[in-house]
């Protein structure tokens, strides 16, 4: 994470949000328990909030991959990005929700390879959209369609690259703290 940018503005409350924030805070509180710090920061401008719930929403339903698959695509994009925050929550999203295998998130985690073929080449292409801007040479294509996903399926990873930049860039520049229940899975990028 980015310990050199921090924000002033403080984390926004159900009682002290906006009414579009509002909404969201309370939905996340009965669905989650909680309300995640990043929930609260982004609160402060209703405009982002709204935009990375409803955007998040449509792709956990809309984009044509597994629960599996999603967290797959989170980890791989919030690992490119180099998000501490996203890492660490995607990744108990994964172990407890999702039921990702542990070794398949610690892969992405270390930056190793998935043995799965389908799931590393889901991984793979995540982190080469990311990395080359939504600029994927053929061969990258190919890979991709080629371990059994569709053209489709690229929208469906744009989708989340769209989700996890508007959390990835927040968590840089508010310097998110991580959720005491993320805690178990906190993360440094490897060497």
């Amino acid at each position: 994470m980015n310990t050199t940018t921090q924000l002033s503005l403080t984390a926004i409350t159900i009682e002290t949000a906006d009414p579009i924030s509002k909404t969201t805070l309370e939905a996340a509180q009965k669905g989650l328990g909680m309300i995640p710090n990043m929930y609260g920061g982004m609160a402060n401008n209703p405009a982002l909030l709204d935009a990375y719930s409803h955007a998040y929403k449509s792709f956990r339903e809309n984009a044509g991959f597994s629960s599996q698959e999603q967290e797959i695509i989170f980890l791989s994009i919030a690992f490119e990005n180099e998000c501490d925050y996203c890492m660490a929550a995607h990744s108990f999203v994964a172990d407890k929700m999702s039921k990702v295998p542990i070794e398949i998130t610690d892969a992405i985690r270390n930056n190793t390879e998935i043995t799965d073929t389908k799931y590393n080449a889901l991984s793979q292409f995540s982190k080469v959209m990311t990395a080359k801007r939504g600029n994927p040479s053929q061969d990258d294509i190919r890979s991709f369609l080629n371990a059994g996903y569709t053209e489709s399926h690229i929208l469906g990873v744009i989708a989340g690259i769209g989700v996890k930049t508007m959390s990835n860039y927040f968590n840089h520049v508010f310097n998110t703290p991580v959720d005491i229940a993320f805690k178990g899975r906190t993360w440094s990028k490897p060497a």
